[in-house]
């Protein structure tokens, strides 16, 4: 199936030397950015109901950009200044280089899975076993990465501190959907996808996805998933969708 125009459910990048510009002009392809979800930090008097001291723990897990803009924001909310010392470990260096929005990040002790996999992360983890790790998380989650860290005897706190919301379309978007492709980075993205989209126009759209958890989704959905990443050939998104469009040039 020849790609010509794709759906990538995120913000437009901030930055125009984005690698999805790149590809735009290699390719010769139609990227546009709508976010499927919108995320809300949690209120602090909902935050503090869990009965979290951020300032208990000794290192904290970060899954996504998100989970680190609430963490740091309730902390402050809640006039909890982050010590020096704290320890970040981060599923992707992507997400561990947004830290730096809040913090000096060559000052701090920051670790990053090299392959953007959980299990490598958590690989890493084992290295300091004797840290309280908080685990920032969304309203909607699944438990891999708990099971995970309990297999691994790691002692951590999972906590709430943003929802993952559907961000609808209107039925203009609807009625004039002609992507080829679309990208996906969460399980919540594939709910809204369903939710949104007609199953017949659904059918018709090659599917991207990154994390375990999405590919998961997006194929308990019945989507047709072309690109699964990270993977061992291309650890990013970009990467993958490169390698995708160059094998499919001559379809």
């Amino acid at each position: 199936m020849m790609i010509k125009k794709i759906l990538v459910s995120q913000p437009k990048p901030s930055s125009d030397k984005s690698p999805y510009y790149d590809i735009a002009d290699r390719f010769e392809v139609d990227i546009v950015f709508r976010p499927f979800i919108k995320v809300e930090k949690l209120p602090s008097l909902e935050f503090r109901k869990q009965k979290i001291n951020i300032l208990k723990y000794s290192a904290v897990v970060f899954t996504s950009r998100h989970a680190i803009d609430s963490y740091f924001k309730l902390a402050k909310e809640n006039h909890q200044n982050i010590p020096e010392a704290m320890k970040y470990f981060c599923v992707t260096e992507t997400i561990s280089l947004y830290i730096q929005k809040y913090i000096p990040y060559r000052k701090r002790k920051v670790f990053f899975s090299s392959v953007g996999k959980i299990e490598d992360l958590v690989t890493i983890m084992q290295k300091h076993k004797t840290e309280q790790y908080l685990v920032p998380l969304s309203d909607v989650h699944d438990s891999n990465l708990s099971d995970l860290l309990d297999s691994r005897k790691l002692k951590h706190t999972e906590c709430v501190m943003y929802r993952t919301l559907s961000n609808d379309f209107s039925n203009e978007e609807i009625k004039n959907f002609d992507y080829d492709m679309c990208v996906f980075f969460s399980p919540s993205g594939i709910a809204s996808f369903q939710k949104n989209v007609p199953q017949e126009i659904r059918e018709k759209v090659v599917v991207a996805t990154f994390g375990p958890a999405t590919a998961k989704a997006a194929h308990e959905a019945g989507l047709d998933v072309q690109i699964e990443a990270p993977n061992e050939v291309s650890p990013s998104m970009t990467g993958a969708l490169s390698k995708y469009l160059l094998e499919h040039e001559e379809d």
